[in-house]
This record gives structure tokens, C-alpha cells and sequence, in this order.
């Protein structure tokens, strides 16, 4: 009876609009308390943002640099507020690698975002190898009567092989995305949705910073091509049913091309019955 109902608040969670996942998550978990924990590490949620006071630059929270009510910094690699212990924290390593992977994402988000934030967290596992999570959000500023939010969350599993020259990674990836438009020539629209895929791929590995290019290439690849569903999904779709239901054409001028059309094709079927 459990997973059966964990599967159906699963399924009605990815109908429900991104943008109100949290009063909808609250409000199934009202419903059904027992399941608060398989449904709170199952369902993604909205990024939110918050700034380093030693850089000043912002930084994304997710569960993945959460200890307790505090949060880790990409930049300074500090807890906000402080913890009482010493929270977890990568290797050092890892955290040469975190750091040109935080550089590196924050150029791509540049290049295809034109603004936003992203933020990139690693830490390692106890079997070997490490992970990681990939996280950019970009959020419209409402010019032109538009708003809209773009979330982008992937999760990354590293394996090293063959003593360090060959990796295994495995990545999943969930969109959320919203936009909202109110204007007088178009009226009010809403489109929203998410999306989740998986992915596997093994690389070669000659440096420890391949890890950060192997990694960029499959969240570019994986991404890519969630937007391009996303595009054929959502707004393609929308697309054939505002033109189904609205007509270019005058329908004086539609129903008497559909005269014409009728009465050409009687004059041919009766040449060919005389023929």
C-alpha cells in the first residue's frame, strides 16, 4: 500500500506546475505524512539562491551542500550560517576539482544563458570514486509582460577505472521550467513542465581536469537535447492547437473555398464516368 501511494503522489507531482512544487509538496504531505521523507528526497524542487558574503557572489542550495539549516559555499567553502562541527566537506582533491568545475560552468552559463547562476558541488563516496551535482538557474526579470524560470539539475556518479585513465559516468538530469505571458495581443498563457533522462558514458582520463571537461561535454550533450523535447513538448504542441483553433481566414472565404473544392472535384469524378 505504501509504494503504491508513493507512486501515485510521484505521478501527480509531475503533473502539477514547477512553479508551485513547494505548496504542492507541503499540501500532499499534509495528506499523507508517513511518506514525507521518500517524497521529499524523490521530488525536485525549485533552486533557490543566496549570496557569499566573502566573494559576493551568489551560489544555488540544494540537499547536496545542506548540513542541518546551513549551507556550503562554492567560493569560499564555507557554511552560512556557521555550524557548531565541522560540517562535511570535500577532500582537498575534490575540492581543486570543485573549484575549476564552478569556473568552467560558470563561463558556460554565461554562454548560454546570458546571465543566471550556477553552482557545482562535489563530495566522495564511500565505495571510490565521486559525485557530484550540476546546478543553473536562470529566471526571467518580467520585461515585456513575460516571466518565466529555467532549473536545471543534474546529478553526476564518477567512477575511475584502469587506474585512473579511464572514468564511468552517470548522469541524471531534471528540467523544470515555467513561463507566463500577459499581454493584450495575446492574452494570458501559462506553459510549465519538467523533464528527467539518464545517461551513462565511459571516457578516457589523462589529467585529473579531464574529469571537469568530460563532465561539461555530457551536462552540454544531456541538456541540449532536453531543450529541444522541452521545445518540441510543450511549445510545438501549443502551437497546433492555437492554430487548429483559430482561423487566419475570414470563414465566408473558407466555406466557399471548400464550395469550390467540392464542386471541382464532382466536375472531375463526372469526366472520368463519361471517359
Amino acid at each position: 500500500m505504501g509504494d503504491q501511494q508513493l507512486d501515485c503522489a510521484l505521478d501527480l507531482m509531475r503533473r502539477l506546475p514547477p512553479q508551485q512544487i513547494e505548496k504542492n509538496l507541503g499540501d500532499l504531505i499534509d495528506i499523507v505524512p508517513h511518506l514525507c521523507e521518500d517524497l521529499l528526497s524523490a521530488v525536485d524542487q525549485p533552486l533557490k539562491i543566496a549570496k557569499d558574503k566573502k566573494s559576493g557572489k551568489d551560489y544555488l542550495l540544494c540537499d547536496y551542500n545542506r548540513d542541518g539549516d546551513s549551507y556550503r559555499s562554492p567560493w569560499s567553502n564555507e557554511y552560512e550560517p556557521p555550524l557548531d562541527e565541522e560540517g562535511a566537506m570535500p577532500s582537498d582533491r575534490l575540492r581543486r576539482l570543485e573549484i575549476e568545475a564552478n569556473d568552467a560552468f560558470d563561463n558556460y552559463r554565461q554562454l548560454y544563458f546570458e546571465g543566471g547562476v550556477s553552482s557545482v558541488y562535489l563530495w566522495d563516496l564511500e565505495s571510490g570514486g565521486f559525485a557530484g551535482v550540476v546546478l543553473i538557474k536562470k529566471a526571467g526579470d518580467g520585461s515585456k509582460k513575460i516571466k518565466g524560470c529555467w532549473d536545471s539539475i543534474h546529478v553526476i556518479e564518477v567512477v575511475e577505472k584502469s587506474g585512473g585513465r579511464n572514468a564511468h559516468y552517470k548522469i541524471t538530469s531534471t528540467v523544470m521550467l515555467w513561463l507566463q505571458t500577459n499581454k493584450e495581443s495575446s492574452g494570458s498563457m501559462n506553459l510549465s513542465g519538467s523533464l528527467t533522462r539518464q545517461h551513462e558514458l565511459e571516457s578516457p582520463v589523462s589529467e585529473a581536469t579531464s574529469h571537469v571537461a568530460n563532465i561539461g561535454k555530457l551536462v552540454e550533450d544531456l541538456e541540449n537535447r532536453m531543450r529541444s523535447t522541452l521545445n518540441e513538448i510543450y511549445f510545438s504542441k501549443t502551437r497546433d492547437i492555437v492554430n487548429s483553433l483559430r482561423s487566419v481566414e475570414p470563414i465566408p472565404d473558407q466555406r466557399q473555398q471548400q464550395m469550390l473544392q467540392t464542386d471541382l472535384a464532382a466536375a472531375l469524378s463526372k469526366r472520368a464516368q463519361n471517359n
